[in-house]
């Protein structure tokens, strides 16, 4: 931080702004109690006069010293300035940030006030509020203050909807993080920069916006005076003393060039992290008892998920994880594969909806309304210490304002009770458990430190921070090379092994699933189309789509002189689903029953023609 400080003040700008503002905090501060007595001195035999040896810039209509005047002004201007700053940052990051705290309906609520303030023109509500709260230097703070909330309100709503679709906001979600510290320790820190540089440079707007109410005779009164009031005070007679006008006048544009200019500086050359908030619910309640006559891992029975429109990306998709047992998930961009494991991960926000017959994780129900907070705190603890999930891009899944070893162990003090000291020492043990070289040195490292392989490892061993009974991981090879993918596949397998942990692996790519999973859910229009062991996935696979998907992966037997096999046609659209089974118009064997009727899973596949082996060499071609 203070080399990113130092960095700032060593550019022009920031050197020139950071000392005009340092020398008018410092006039604010010293100013009245250097020069108050020449400032208010009263001199009859000096009425008016212009600017001398004696008098810099002249005197007023009481023979007091203009320039002393001016200088002791500077701590009401400046004082007053940064209190309605204050209270239009605090005002605004609150309305901000409701939604993000208050949830759907209190979101709303707080936007909609939002909007409506800011209609009005800011001077409007300003002197609408000056109004409200009267005459003087207290009515003139709170009319500027409130009168710039709604701005900067509009500013921290946009950022923090941003952030929020973050995947590192879902990793901390899922680890059971609370509303307000997730907005305190995982959104404020990532929007902080435009936030204090705005602050910054509407501290000098604020500046200006005061005087002017000082200027119409609504802000300080007499006998206290500001820059706004000198101003109006020496108008009638700017033609015959204009340096009793012009001094202040430009004594606001200096303070305002000052705070504004180091505001622009700050906001290229630092971004300023929040204090970590420790105000979270801590639930003494254990996890609920697992049993282990039931190795069950994840039951899911007639998962449905359903979005405004109606849309049902996800339809009727059953399955069950065991103990120990790694099952993977293929099939084309949009068959509903992240959709559903975002579901099991209760990671679904309104307007979406999740329903299922059973929808449980270790024996405990994930749907249905909760009787009692207490029985939340243990559903959330139970998400938190033995669900782990793994995002498909690790550099939007972590927080990059924090250390690597910092967002591992957050999940050890939230859910264990750990120290900061024995969470830290957690985390180093878990980037070890990964394969991370020289892991302590690296947990003090941000993510955009780690390569794309070291990142992938560092989320893994995020979720290995509890004890995780069920991983469930969303394209954990995307992007990466072929090496680092193995290196990932087989560090999961290991887990696996040496732990006994299910794995729940998705992927498009039905190559890498058949290389470690014990069993595959090919996904097709947001319903499983067949249920196979992977073991039987090259020979045995019997629905069309399946085979279409096994024929489009090249291998060493592929004629380099014929064209890749394809799967003819596109995927079809949730929005508008097709009557009869979905893959009819992409199947070289669908018949008017497959386009009449929808087929059930029976027999682990749903399908109304399941073809053998032999009948499937003109995908190769891509034929029909």
């Amino acid at each position: 931080m203070r080399r990113r400080w130092m960095a700032v003040l060593r550019t022009p700008v920031g050197a020139g702004a950071g000392l005009l503002l340092l020398v008018v905090l410092l006039l604010a501060v010293f100013a009245p109690v250097l020069w108050s007595d020449q400032a208010n001195a009263i001199d009859t035999d000096h009425l008016l006069q212009g600017p001398s040896a004696e008098h810099w810039l002249g005197t007023d209509n009481l023979g007091r010293d203009i320039f002393y005047r001016v200088l002791v002004a500077s701590r009401t201007s400046i004082l007053l300035a940064l209190l309605a700053t204050s209270i239009a940052v605090v005002t605004g990051l609150a309305l901000g940030s409701a939604p993000a705290i208050l949830g759907k309906r209190g979101g709303r609520i707080a936007t909609a006030v939002v909007n409506i303030a800011v209609a009005f023109p800011g001077l409007l509500l300003a002197l609408f509020f000056a109004v409200v709260f009267g005459v003087g230097a207290k009515g003139a703070v709170l009319a500027i203050g409130f009168a710039g909330a709604p701005s900067f309100a509009r500013l921290t709503q946009t950022l923090v909807a941003g952030v929020a679709e973050r995947d590192f906001i879902s990793a901390a979600r899922i680890a059971g993080v609370g509303r307000f510290r997730m907005l305190v320790r995982h959104i404020l820190p990532n929007i902080a920069e435009p936030l204090v540089v705005n602050a910054t440079i509407g501290a000098g707007g604020t500046l200006l916006a005061f005087a002017g109410l000082s200027f119409i005779g609504l802000g300080v009164q007499p006998p206290a005076y500001d820059w706004g009031r000198m101003l109006g005070e020496s108008l009638s007679g700017i033609y015959v003393h204009p340096a009793a006008a012009l001094a202040p006048g430009v004594a606001v544009v200096i303070a305002g060039l000052a705070f504004n200019l180091f505001g622009e500086a700050v906001a290229k050359g630092l971004g300023v992290q929040v204090p970590r908030a420790r105000w979270a619910d801590r639930t003494p309640e254990a996890t609920p008892a697992r049993d282990d006559d039931n190795d069950a891992v994840l039951v899911v029975e007639d998962l449905q998920v359903s979005f405004p429109g109606p849309v049902t990306p996800v339809r009727g998709v059953s399955f069950t994880i065991h103990k120990g047992e790694i099952v993977g998930v293929v099939g084309e961009s949009g068959s509903g594969k992240s959709l559903t494991a975002l579901a099991v991960a209760q990671l679904i926000e309104p307007p979406g909806q999740v329903s299922a017959a059973e929808l449980s994780f270790l024996g405990a129900p994930l749907l249905g309304r909760l009787p009692v907070r207490s029985t939340a705190a243990v559903r959330r603890r139970l998400l938190g210490t033995s669900f782990a999930m793994v995002f498909q891009d690790p550099m939007t899944s972590f927080n990059p304002t924090k250390r690597i070893g910092v967002q591992l162990a957050e999940g050890a003090r939230e859910h264990q009770g750990l120290t900061r000291r024995a969470a830290m020492d957690r985390a180093i043990d878990r980037l070890r458990a990964v394969r991370v070289p020289a892991a302590e040195r690296r947990a003090r490292q941000y993510p955009h430190e780690f390569s794309g392989g070291m990142r992938q490892r560092a989320m893994i061993g995020m979720g290995l921070m509890g004890a995780p009974a069920l991983i469930v991981a969303d394209e954990p090879t995307t992007a990466l090379d072929v090496t680092v993918q193995r290196q990932v596949l087989r560090l999961l397998e290991t887990i696996r092994t040496e732990d006994d942990v299910a794995v729940l692996l998705i992927s498009h790519d039905i190559s890498v699933v058949s290389q470690i999973c014990d069993r595959v859910l090919v996904m097709y229009a947001g319903r499983i189309v067949e249920d196979l062991p992977s073991t039987e996935l090259a020979n045995g696979a019997r629905h069309p789509y399946t085979r279409a998907l096994l024929a489009a992966v090249p291998d060493l037997d592929t004629p380099l002189d014929e064209p890749l096999a394809v799967i003819p046609g596109r995927p079809v659209d949730p929005a508008r689903m097709p009557v009869g089974c979905a893959f009819a118009e992409r199947c070289a064997f669908a018949s008017d029953r497959c386009r009449a009727e929808d087929p059930v899973l029976v027999d682990q596949v749903a399908c109304w023609h399941p073809q053998a082996q032999a009948e499937y060499s003109n995908f190769r071609t891509g034929q029909r």
